[in-house]
């Protein structure tokens, strides 16, 4: 699942295609709003929120897209072939005399009022890109459940938005805390860096071609994907096992001596 930094890059590029311009093309292809047509509109911008794309368009519309684990949105010039993928995947196309964005494997696509933005986005966290970050009610949304497992909390775009698995994984090892330990029991003071920890490394990454939590270009992260490679600080190797969200399973990594706590 792309990460809060993925998404904002997405957003820029199709905020810098299609803002300001109005729409030539428009075609949804998913069975609710087949028949809807936003040409002649303009496309007023293009906002993340956490892991979503807001893409408001005049008329008091906006179209919510969320990527998931495999969609995406891209950018093709007048007469440039479509890349990303068959055309049986392609969920919605916006183009305008300049520039079409195409959306491939979509899991979300729907047509909001702007006014009702909130029933889609609502739910979500302050975001740590986004001008409502707030530490300390992102700090105090993670505490609520002092049972609940360090990397279920994190991942959990309630509490605060922005997060994905690697960014779950490499935040854990920053802690020295396995994703299973149950975030009330984090030594004091550890919560609160890891929510600044958390703000720093999605800034860092927002404009870079290649994330890296590391600092370095090879390896560019400490743990994620790194299984059964030696721990960058200890030499350990990496171990990974799976956890997910409390809605779904993915593949964590973990340092077995640098995070101590609990494991599968």
């Amino acid at each position: 699942m792309p990460e809060g930094d993925t998404v904002h890059q997405a957003a820029r590029r199709l905020h810098s295609a299609l803002a300001g311009s109005v729409l030539t093309r428009s075609d949804l292809r998913v069975p609710k709003y087949a028949t809807a047509d936003l040409t002649g509109r303009s496309v007023l911008d293009v906002t993340p929120r956490g892991k979503h794309l807001l893409t408001r368009i005049e008329g008091g519309l906006t179209l919510h897209s969320h990527l998931r684990m495999d969609g995406s949105w891209k950018v093709y010039a007048p007469g440039e072939r479509w890349s990303g993928g068959p055309a049986h995947q392609i969920r919605a196309i916006l183009g305008t005399s300049e520039h079409t964005a195409v959306g491939y494997r979509l899991p979300v696509l729907e047509l909001l009022r702007t006014r009702d933005e909130a029933k889609a986005v609502g739910h979500l966290g302050p975001d740590l890109l986004g001008p409502d970050w707030d530490p300390e009610t992102a700090l105090r949304n993670l505490l609520q459940d002092p049972a609940r497992p360090l990397g279920e909390a994190l991942l959990d775009q309630r509490n605060l938005a922005g997060i994905g698995n690697i960014y779950k994984s490499e935040l854990c090892f920053l802690a020295a805390a396995t994703p299973w330990l149950p975030i009330g029991e984090l030594p004091a003071g550890t919560a609160e860096r890891l929510v600044t920890a958390a703000k720093r490394l999605l800034e860092a990454n927002r404009d870079r071609p290649a994330r890296s939590t590391t600092g370095r270009r090879d390896p560019r992260l400490y743990v994620y994907g790194r299984a059964p490679r030696p721990c960058l600080r200890c030499g350990t190797p990496i171990r990974s096992a799976n956890q997910g969200d409390g809605s779904r399973e993915r593949h964590t990594y973990w340092c077995p001596r640098c995070q101590p706590g609990p494991t599968p």
